[in-house]
């Protein structure tokens, strides 16, 4: 078995750490309220910026706060000061230990943001730019693609959005059901010999849409194009075709029907669509738990994504847990 795939079953167990840390996430979450900041920067890299999309998205549906991605290289390479008096700054790193988020946090606090490191150390230089921690607690991850560790962070995303917002997290149920998350063996067929593939997806699962882009690459060698359902309607659907698979994780919430519209337009020109958590005329409909909490169901599809993707980069004969030119350790300056 790989590293990737062992971390891959841990998700019941570190999501479940996520929900004993709620004193925690509750704690902070008081501390916005308290704020009420004008509007949210959140900086990331790699698989830790697909979470910040989808904390992003849920901070601005259900929040109604406008919640923007900081630009790290304004701080680490332009040295621009930014105006973000009031605001709350996030910073969402794995290891907490990339020079350039450091830097962003770093002058985001002089520029009189409230800082919080979403982090998997605590002892992270990250964690110590910043005023606020919440530790996600995953721990170690040997496999260079990151799985348990982006799990974790989706949690604690919802957790706290939950929770600033005065609501149940909703995880309750959770561990449960990622121990349940099916098999997707038709995905990881056509993973196994196509050289490209779009993935998309609406709402809270753009990020999903995106992790799944860059696990393709770095796992597969296979150029995932991850674009909203409503971006694909635009110049890339000009590629769609026979040869050129769709993988969309659909959440069951307003933005599904426009996506099964769009995506059946795009199975009547031969493309394989696969489709979790909607149904799409003409293309393959993925099995999925029953829905529950559309957020919290996404995260149970991308264990099921995972999945197929490791067995995938083993039948292209290629090492999950090492991919070429990467290392576990991004840092970016």
């Amino acid at each position: 078995m790989s590293q990737m795939r062992a971390e891959i079953g841990e998700a019941s167990a570190v999501v479940a750490r996520v929900i004993a840390n709620m004193p925690a996430i509750e704690a902070v979450a008081a501390r916005l309220r308290a704020l009420a900041p004008p509007f949210v920067s959140v900086a990331a890299r790699g698989s830790s910026s697909h979470a910040g999309t989808y904390l992003r998205v849920l901070i601005g549906r259900d929040l109604g706060l406008a919640a923007a991605a900081a630009m790290p290289s304004l701080a680490s390479v332009y040295h621009r000061p930014q105006r973000l008096e009031g605001a709350l700054f996030i910073a969402i790193s794995q290891s907490g230990r990339s020079p350039d988020l450091i830097a962003c946090a770093e002058q985001a606090r002089a520029g009189g943001a409230l800082t919080l490191a979403i982090v998997n150390d605590a002892s992270a230089p990250l964690a110590a730019a910043c005023e606020l921690v919440l530790d996600i607690q995953a721990g170690p991850e040997r496999s260079v693609a990151a799985t348990k560790t982006v799990i974790a962070t989706l949690a604690t995303c919802l957790a706290l959005v939950r929770a600033w917002a005065g609501a149940e997290a909703g995880l309750a149920a959770l561990p449960g059901r990622l121990a349940a998350a099916p098999d997707w063996p038709e995905v990881a067929e056509v993973l196994a010999s196509t050289a490209h593939i779009f993935t998309i997806g609406r709402g809270p699962a753009l990020g999903i849409a995106k992790e799944l882009a860059l696990k393709l690459a770095e796992t597969c060698g296979i150029a995932g194009l991850a674009f909203s359902a409503a971006e694909l309607a635009h110049g890339p659907m000009a590629l769609a075709g026979k040869g050129f698979p769709v993988l969309a994780v659909l959440q069951d919430d307003a933005a599904r029907p426009h996506s099964e519209a769009l995506l059946g337009a795009i199975a009547a020109r031969e493309t394989a669509i696969y489709a979790a958590g909607g149904r799409v005329a003409g293309g393959i409909v993925l099995p999925v738990l029953a829905p529950a909490d559309p957020d919290a169901d996404l995260i149970v599809m991308l264990v099921s994504a995972y999945r197929a993707i490791e067995a995938a980069a083993r039948a292209r004969g290629l090492d999950p847990d090492r991919p070429r030119a990467l290392s576990k350790v991004t840092r970016t300056t």
